[in-house]
């Protein structure tokens, strides 16, 4: 679901949506695919709050990223938020809280391997699917010291760029190869995948000149500040039948 912000929004960090409390084989194909953009509801699954955007699950919130002088808009579904604008901005939070059995995998295979498995299995079919063709970077990093672990994964998505509309302009142009960089790391029992476009990959086209190693710099640096912004919280546990 979608809402459009209100005026004088005050601009800040990101955020995500909700969970899903199954196996990591039980997953429905589509848990952490983003949801269509532009979509028009006047609804979310979270809630805002002045300036923030509370997680329907209540894991996580955040200060709204963008603003409705240029065209920010909130879209969600019940495990993920994506914030985006008119300029420059798409950017994404899933969250989906861990079973026991996936607390135990994570204490057994440590951080890393556990990073790399949920994200190859859970969320990279999603980004295959939407995007074929779409694949990782040979330069994923993992982090030890952040968020007790993160793992950070540059992704290249043929035709996969929220901005293309921006520039098909004139004689037709093949769909630029979008880059994402999505930043994994469990906190308090759950999967978080923040994820952000590289805008001005495609935007600039003819005229960027950054090399795969200064996006991927520009990219952890933009996740991490918008990481650091988020305020994880824990949500009430179910009430008992």
């Amino acid at each position: 679901m979608k809402r459009c912000l209100p005026p004088l929004f005050a601009a800040a960090s990101l955020s995500l949506g909700q969970a899903v409390a199954q196996t990591a084989t039980s997953l429905p194909p589509s848990t952490l695919t983003e949801p269509a953009a532009r979509q028009s509801s006047s609804q979310l699954y979270g809630r805002i709050e002045g300036d923030t955007y509370v997680s329907a699950t209540g894991y996580f919130k955040v200060r709204i990223p963008v603003l409705a002088e240029l065209g920010g808009a909130i879209t969600d579904t019940p495990n993920i938020v994506t914030f985006d604008d008119d300029f420059s901005v798409h950017t994404s939070v899933g969250a989906i809280p861990l079973t026991p059995e996936l607390r135990a995998e994570y204490e057994a295979r440590g951080a890393k391997e556990f990073l790399v498995h949920f994200f190859t299995t859970l969320v990279m079919p999603d980004f295959v699917a939407r995007f074929p063709g779409a694949h990782t970077e040979e330069s994923a990093t993992f982090l030890p010291k952040y968020q007790d672990g993160a793992l950070l994964i540059p992704l290249l998505l043929p035709g996969g760029s929220f901005f293309e509309h921006r520039v098909r302009v004139g004689p037709f142009r093949a769909p630029a190869v979008a880059k994402r960089g999505n930043l994994c790391f469990v906190k308090n029992g759950c999967f978080f995948v923040v994820s952000t476009e590289l805008a001005e990959r495609v935007l600039e086209r003819s005229t960027y000149t950054k090399t795969p190693q200064e996006e991927n710099a520009i990219l952890r640096q933009r996740l991490t500040d918008l990481v650091d912004k988020m305020v994880f919280l824990t949500p009430p546990p179910e009430p008992k039948n």
